[in-house]
């Protein structure tokens, strides 16, 4: 039986996350990858741990071993960004001691996870919600233009609060821009004003008036709730669920924008 890696597309559905993890977040990832190996043996001596070649070669589908078939790279042309950031961290994992040359074989490229590395697995174990997961509470591509970026990037990185903050900011800056405002209206009293009934710059007045209050509610609540904390003291935002809701909030409000500022402008 040959050696076995789950993808790491398993845990890193596309490269930009891989890209834009801190170096922990790969550490970490790296050994959880290193632990799906199913083990085995090769033709020439019995398996103990994992290979750090054969790894490689499985990751970037570049055969190392006769009679070993090539197979598409992982990430396609994004494959060499890649490979350098987990071999980085492969290399990070050495130094702090996670895995290491395994005793019992005859060849230097042979390793496995120290005591402290299974640790720090169970401890990730123990945790809300796995790695994988994460990844997938987000989906770049469903993102607005002005979330897909530095947003998303800091809920990768698991910087939660960070990631609701920036969302909700971009949105009292596109509701300022769409509605023609200075910079001394923010928060709540801009969305008041941008969304005021029957008057408000962005106020759709082809609907009544309750409809037209509801909005303008949706937006200083939005706002009140999820953005002004932020701004004026140290929030903990652990939950990365939370912190999804929260950017997918922003998201439906920033298509609202969109679509108000279109009407105002008479934009098709």
């Amino acid at each position: 039986m040959g050696m076995t890696f789950s993808p790491l597309k398993r845990f890193f559905p596309s490269a930009d996350e891989v890209l834009v993890a801190d170096r922990d977040r790969l550490d970490e990832i790296l050994l959880q990858h290193l632990k799906t190996y199913e083990g085995g043996q090769t033709v020439h001596q019995p398996v103990g741990g994992f290979n750090r070649d054969y790894y490689i070669a499985v990751m970037e589908g570049k055969p190392r071993y006769l009679g070993q078939l090539p197979t598409q790279p992982e990430y396609g042309d994004r494959q060499p960004d890649v490979s350098r950031r987990m071999r980085e961290a492969w290399q990070r994992l050495v130094t702090k001691g996670y895995v290491i040359q395994n005793p019992d074989q005859p060849v230097a490229d042979w390793f496995v996870i120290t005591s402290a590395g299974e640790d720090l697995i169970k401890r990730f174990k123990q945790g809300a919600i796995p790695s994988d997961t994460v990844t997938r509470m987000l989906p770049r591509e469903a993102l607005h233009p002005k979330l897909s970026d530095k947003p998303w990037q800091d809920f990768m990185r698991g910087e939660f609060d960070a990631a609701a903050f920036q969302a909700m900011k971009a949105v009292e800056v596109s509701v300022r821009d769409a509605g023609s405002f200075g910079n001394n209206v923010v928060g709540v009293a801009l969305m008041r004003q941008a969304f005021a009934l029957d008057t408000g710059p962005l106020t759709d007045k082809s609907v009544e008036r309750g409809e037209q209050s509801a909005r303008m509610d949706l937006f200083a609540g939005a706002i009140g709730s999820y953005k002004n904390p932020h701004s004026h003291r140290d929030v903990d935002l652990s939950d990365p669920m939370e912190a999804a809701e929260i950017i997918l909030l922003a998201n439906h409000l920033l298509r609202i924008v969109d679509a108000r500022a279109k009407a105002r402008t008479g934009t098709p």
